[in-house]
């Protein structure tokens, strides 16, 4: 069944980073299904991108498969070039790719730490550079859109939530909310709109050891109020409701998709 009925992005062009598998795939799919053509970037999964690209077209849209390392300047550079020169130009960035590279702190490695900054904070800074760029080139055309641009970061909820033994990623995705409300600040005078989905616990291939079997999914549950793990729809709905018209006065805002992790459950009894 189609995550999105309304043809609410129709004629927009969109860049979805890490969208090869995950949650960056369904939040590509759901664009898609929303109107937009969309580019599926990649780093080294050339066959999962182009099964996204199948998967679209299958449906009617219009996709390609572009790969680059969101941590190297020149390859984001080489990416926004080919994806501007296919289509002409581009409406909505979803800043997507992320990594987990984890280790207690007193062994976590600089290399470790450096490599996650990279692509979690470096990745975003440097396909929102180039995005908005473009934006303000192109400006407003109000048949598409009233924004002249759309930026989505996808975080997490430990951007506030601390979490032991993921000190790199946690303070990737604290320093992402503040690159993300001063951005917003910046540039929403141009008509750029920039914001962010924090999702929670959701079932992805990544993390399918914390709910795969009844007894981890039953004390995964203990952290979510809303009693039930995520799925990657729950993320790209948001996602192209961020990317619409439909959010327009939305503006620096982060969403968290979490079930309600981040309302600390555990003062729930006797806090």
């Amino acid at each position: 069944m189609p995550l999105i009925i309304e043809k609410s992005l129709a004629g927009q062009r969109a860049l979805v980073t890490g969208s090869s598998s995950g949650i960056g795939a369904a939040i590509a799919v759901a664009l898609a299904e929303a109107g937009a053509r969309v580019a599926i970037n990649y780093m080294s999964d050339a066959e999962g991108a182009g099964e996204i690209v199948d998967q679209i077209q299958a449906l009617g849209g219009e996709a390609i498969a572009v790969q680059a390392d969101v941590s190297q300047e020149d390859q984001v550079i080489a990416m926004f070039q080919q994806v501007i020169g296919t289509w002409g130009s581009l409406d909505i960035l979803v800043n997507n790719a992320g990594i987990q590279l984890d280790a207690p702190f007193v062994e976590m490695t600089l290399k470790q730490w450096e490599t996650v900054m990279a692509v979690n904070l470096t990745g975003q800074f440097l396909c929102a550079r180039e995005a908005v760029k473009e934006f303000l080139r192109r400006g407003v055309v109000p048949e598409l859109s009233c924004s002249a641009g759309k930026i989505i970061c996808n975080s997490s909820v430990h951007d506030i939530i601390p979490w032991a033994g993921h000190v790199n990623y946690s303070a990737s995705k604290g320093g992402l909310l503040m690159f993300m409300k001063s951005l917003a600040q910046e540039v929403a005078h141009d008509k750029i709109r920039v914001n962010a989905v924090s999702p929670g616990a959701i079932k992805t291939p990544i993390n399918r050891s914390a709910w795969e079997t009844p007894e981890a999914e039953a004390d995964l549950l203990k952290l979510i109020p809303y009693e039930r793990v995520g799925e990657s729809a729950d993320i790209a709905r948001a996602v192209v409701w961020l990317a619409s018209d439909a959010s327009d006065y939305v503006v620096g805002t982060t969403l968290y998709i979490d079930g309600g992790m981040t309302l600390y459950p555990g003062f729930r009894e006797g806090g």
